[in-house]
């Protein structure tokens, strides 16, 4: 099949389930995955003959995101913070908006300091990955609840060769469990995470390719309590963070003022909101007082 005809089977099969621009998106994508053409080069080779084995692995894809899987778990990487990371259906898709966080961090800190880092809910390891890839010099940690979700990160941290240790933990249960993985004695210059904290309330605004097939446990937290992992995350920074460390949090974006309250009450200073490049509160930072 020529490329021009494997394009034009392409966009048909999907014009009635998604718009032309992500259609585009989805093929360039696809091309450059399974044909390794970048986009610019496709129009250049519309009459190149594309084998059988190909043609099958666009059906494939075409059958898949008719279900309306995510593009990056058909393809099984996708990008973050200028790294290539593996994902699956163990990990939630990383998004711009952490991409966001990771800079705040970044730009928040020395490069060249020394610090110790902790991410707390990894999944893919892009929070921990791309801070340790940015700062050679620290010592980065990562906890999961998730043993798969750790397996996809320690094959990330492999592929962007960096050195970070992970650990499994349930974040809710730390005080009972820390002591088991070592890391009830440990302290952190900077503590960062982004937990699940959608509401039941606002699955309506999510999308089918999220819903059906984005881990929940990664993404859902009930009505009645929504700040649960925030809460216990900051209860374990009041523990583990040094004197003026600082915590980092990605968080729902209609629970900003709670999140500040949240930081205040429990003795951190400097409490900063921001927002994401939509304009939506995103990212909330606080530092510990050297007397908490």
């Amino acid at each position: 099949m020529l490329l021009k005809t494997l394009r034009e089977h392409f966009y048909t099969s999907l014009e009635q389930d998604y718009p032309e621009t992500e259609i585009q998106s989805f093929f360039n994508l696809l091309s450059e995955s399974i044909l390794k053409l970048k986009g610019f080069e496709i129009p250049l080779n519309l009459y190149a003959s594309i084998s059988g084995k190909k043609v099958e692995k666009f059906d494939n894809a075409i059958k898949r995101l008719k279900k309306h899987e995510p593009i990056q778990y058909i393809i099984g990487t996708t990008e973050f913070y200028g790294l290539l990371f593996n994902v699956n259906e163990s990990t939630l898709i990383p998004r711009p908006e952490t991409e966001e966080l990771v800079d705040w961090i970044t730009n928040s800190t020395s490069e060249k300091e020394a610090l110790s880092i902790l991410d707390i809910g990894t999944g893919t390891g892009c929070i921990a990955i791309s801070l340790a890839k940015s700062k050679p010099d620290a010592s980065v940690f990562a906890i999961d609840v998730s043993k798969k979700a750790l397996a996809v990160a320690k094959s990330n941290a492999k592929l962007n060769t960096v050195s970070t240790e992970f650990i499994e933990l349930d974040i809710l249960n730390w005080e009972h469990n820390s002591a088991d993985v070592g890391i009830d004695t440990k302290k952190f210059d900077v503590i960062v995470s982004n937990p699940p904290y959608v509401r039941e309330l606002e699955k309506a605004e999510m999308s089918a390719n999220v819903l059906k097939h984005e881990p929940a446990l990664a993404l859902y937290v009930e009505d009645d309590d929504p700040l649960i992992f925030y809460t216990a995350i900051t209860k374990f920074a009041q523990k583990h963070l040094n004197a003026n460390g600082r915590l980092f949090f990605e968080i729902n974006q209609y629970l900003g003022e709670e999140m500040i309250q949240l930081l205040k009450t429990s003795g951190f200073e400097s409490v900063e909101l921001k927002k994401d490049m939509f304009g939506n509160d995103r990212m909330v930072s606080g530092v510990k007082k050297a007397t908490l």
